[in-house]
């Protein structure tokens, strides 16, 4: 980096003698010359599993701490944002009583929609899910059980404002699919991709029992957990007199009945109306059927060519119904255990099944966007209705059909299940072929059948979800695209959309507002809940730091350094923290321990481990740019409960979460200032003059600056030593820029107006690196993060 008037040239350059320590502190990670350091390159690994588990053993290497993640949202919190991938139905039992409708998203949330004739109205939302919710059924006495991508099976009081019951937590990998016995209200199975098929006795999972006071935290991971209480172990057992289940209990905590026979992912389940029979299908191309009262095997059925995606069972269980990706529908009869129909309805991959009230007809939806009526018994075959998504899931409502597919609303169209030949008298109708590749051809020949309906009559419509993301280099500000083409700008400090640019080129957009600065990346993002989620790791996320001047902080010293993610992480957890001083005061935080925990404070007073934040201010003041809204708060998303991982808003945490529930790190940031070991945060250079300049060498000295120290700070202190003639003597051969030289004046020059303290000096100074001129804006890290990372020069 150089400085230059008309009457000197000088520059700045590392340290000769530490070259290779100076690119280990700038990178934080083990990178030796000639190779390139940039920060904008060096990020936080890709999004591991949701459940992943830390290293629990007594291994000496460091355990990978639990992660912190929030979901920002701008839109309206009653609907969707995400494709809906379930449906169910609860009828009500008397006349003129309210019906609802159930529905699961890839947004990880559940929602009632209370039903009426000309519309649907969302009574409460069920949040708790850290991934997508896969399925959902009802079973007896209004009970909601959903199960998730996080690995989880949910039990919720299906009419409350969205509290959930229990975690039932015993798959290896994503949950995918539920089946519930109409008669047996206690018997639900769930099925995932670890190729797992359990049946679980509600009534035994939910019963309030003890846990034995030797049994430790790790003896519940794979058990029943809620409420902060655990459940010994359960196993089913077969009742030969009845179709009931009996419980046996263990010491350790809940297990259900297993169904051992799948050797890879599940993606289907049905089980009859009295619970004693089960099917599932998979990616093995076979139907296996179970006894749900013993797990074992009764048969197998091939017959598909590529994976099972949809079953359906009729109420005796003589029948069975099943979708694949080979486009194909087959009807087997489980007593003679072959196939006795096949239906080429479908173009493209079957995922949805329904069937009218006598198992006499079958509505089907898939990838073609497509939702057909078949005859079982003619074959005849109908297109009922096509539209822009693929089709997830369906649910028969009276004579309506309600309709789940890939987009965030979803769609109720006229099905005619009591009398389905008025919709084949409308015309329109085919015969389903027995070969996948004989509904092919018709199609490819141009005999698309119409549609015998245009529109649906009525939608619940959700909201656009994100599908592009560009954290900007300022590191505060995300850059989203939706499904609707709209391009927005989130200020992920505060969780708001600071700018709505309509639709407009995301690419050119991310172009305009591209900025040269270099700040750590100290989070990352994904959109797969079709919403920004913000994930935190210690201790990468304590690497930002700016100063107060930068953020527009009011009445704080323009040189304090402000520590991003620990004020982002009081933002999130202020309303917490009243509560949690309301419920016990100053015990709340007594030596730094948090007095629920039975380690917590081993962990957060080892010296060598953290440090406390000398900047950070000692209560629960947030300042303007991390407060987060309460209209439209954000949830809070974390692994560590022994419950399993959990969502829910920060208005919503009522105080008695702890180390049990958050990461400890968070915790101990919030409530007592401290935070872990990180990287260098300054850098070590020279100060001498260009080469052929006259002028006095500054000192022979090292100099150290904070990273985030403005090139205009440099001209000041350039000034202060030589142009107005300071005395030399008075620097030491190892300088530190001292807090009243590198923080009296400065700030972003699109924050602040007015000519800047370094615009007002004589003469006039430039700053170059490696001969170009750089802006006195700029930060000493935004040039370490060129080609040539430890030579600085000024002229």
């Amino acid at each position: 980096m150089y400085y230059h008037s008309k009457l000197m040239r000088l520059y700045i350059q590392p340290p000769s003698s530490t070259p290779h320590l100076l690119l280990e502190a700038l990178s934080g990670r083990g990178v030796h010359p000639p190779a390139l350091c940039n920060f904008n390159d060096v990020g936080i690994s890709a999004m591991h599993r949701v459940a992943s588990a830390g290293n629990t053993s007594n291994s000496v290497r460091a355990r990978k701490e639990k992660r912190l993640t929030y979901v920002v949202n701008d839109a309206d919190d009653t609907k969707h944002c995400a494709g809906v991938n379930c449906l169910a139905l609860l009828k009500s039992s008397s006349p003129g009583g309210c019906e609802y409708l159930f529905t699961g998203s890839r947004d990880g949330t559940l929602k009632r929609w209370a039903l009426a004739e000309d519309g649907a109205t969302c009574c409460a939302t069920f949040e708790s899910h850290v991934d997508w919710v896969n399925d959902a059924v009802l079973t007896g006495n209004n009970t909601l059980v959903s199960c998730s991508s996080d690995t989880t099976v949910k039990v919720w009081n299906g009419l409350s404002e969205g509290s959930c019951i229990r975690t039932l937590r015993q798959h290896s990998d994503y949950a995918t699919c539920l089946a519930s016995a109409g008669k047996n209200s206690n018997v639900v199975a769930s099925a995932g991709l670890g190729g797992e098929v359990y049946i679980w006795d509600l009534e035994g999972a939910l019963a309030p029992t003890t846990k034995s006071s030797d049994a430790t935290e790790e003896d519940c991971s794979n058990g029943v957990s809620g409420s902060g209480s655990s459940l010994p172990i359960t196993s089913i057992r077969p009742n030969s007199s009845s179709n009931n289940i009996s419980l046996h209990t263990q010491s350790q905590g809940y297990i259900p009945v297993s169904a051992k026979g799948h050797k890879e992912s599940v993606y289907a389940l049905a089980m009859n109306d009295s619970g004693s029979l089960l099917v599932s299908g998979g990616t093995e191309k076979v139907v296996r059927v179970w006894d749900p009262r013993t797990g074992s095997k009764n048969m197998k059925l091939k017959g598909h060519t590529d994976n099972i995606r949809a079953l359906l069972l009729d109420s005796t269980g003589r029948f069975c119904l099943s979708g694949s990706s080979d486009s194909m529908i087959r009807l087997w009869d489980l007593g003679q255990q072959r196939c006795v129909h096949s239906y080429a309805v479908h173009t493209d991959s079957v995922w949805a099944l329904a069937s009218t009230p006598t198992f006499s007809h079958v509505y089907s939806g898939g990838r073609d966007l497509s939702m057909y009526l078949t005859d079982l018994a003619t074959r005849e075959s109908v297109l009922l209705c096509t539209k822009d998504h693929p089709i997830l899931q369906l649910a028969l409502h009276g004579d309506s059909m309600w309709v789940a597919t890939t987009d965030s609303s979803v769609h109720k169209w006229p099905a005619e299940a009591h009398n389905p030949q008025k919709v084949f008298e409308r015309g329109g109708s085919f015969l389903a072929g027995n070969l996948s590749f004989s509904r092919a051809r018709v199609s490819l020949e141009g005999s698309t059948p119409v549609p015998v309906y245009k529109e649906p009559s009525f939608s619940i419509y959700g909201t656009p979800g994100i599908v592009q993301h560009e954290i900007l280099n300022n590191r505060r500000h995300v850059l989203t695209k939706d499904t609707a083409g709209t391009v927005k700008l989130w200020e992920i400090t505060r969780g708001a959309v600071i700018q709505n640019y309509g639709e407009v080129s995301f690419d050119k957009k991310k172009e305009e507002l591209f900025e040269m600065v270099s700040i750590p990346a100290w989070f990352t993002v994904d959109t797969r809940l079709g919403s920004l989620a913000v994930h935190l790791d210690t201790p990468q996320c304590f690497s930002a730091e700016m100063y107060s001047a930068d953020l527009n902080i009011p009445g704080k010293p323009e040189d304090d350094k402000v520590n991003l993610a620990r004020e982002t992480l009081k933002g999130l957890l202020v309303h917490w923290l009243i509560k949690r001083r309301q419920k016990f005061g100053s015990q709340s935080s007594i030596n730094g321990e948090v007095p629920s925990g039975k380690d917590v404070s081993t962990r957060i007073l080892t010296a060598s481990r953290v440090e406390l934040d000398g900047n950070a201010d000692n209560d629960s003041a947030v300042f303007p740019p991390f407060e987060f809204s309460v209209a439209s708060p954000p949830s809070i998303l974390t692994e560590v409960s022994q419950s399993g991982p959990w969502r829910k808003k920060i208005i919503d945490l009522d105080g008695t979460e702890d180390e049990k529930d958050m990461p400890w790190w968070v915790i101990d940031c919030v409530m007592n200032n401290r935070l872990p070991p990180r990287e260098n945060s300054k850098c070590s250079f020279y100060l001498h003059p260009c080469e052929g300049s006259t002028v006095q060498i500054l000192t022979q000295g090292k100099l150290n600056a904070p990273r985030i120290l403005r090139i205009h700070k440099v001209i000041n202190y350039v000034i202060e030593k030589m142009v107005l003639d300071k005395p030399l003597d008075s620097v030491n051969s190892d300088v530190t820029f001292a807090p009243g030289m590198h923080g009296a004046t400065g700030g972003d020059g699109s924050f602040r107006t007015g000519p800047k303290p370094w615009q007002k000096l004589k003469p006039s100074i430039e700053i170059l690196c490696n001969t170009q001129v750089l802006s006195p804006d700029t930060s000493l890290a935004t040039q370490v993060t060129g080609l040539e990372v430890i030579r600085f020069g000024v002229a």
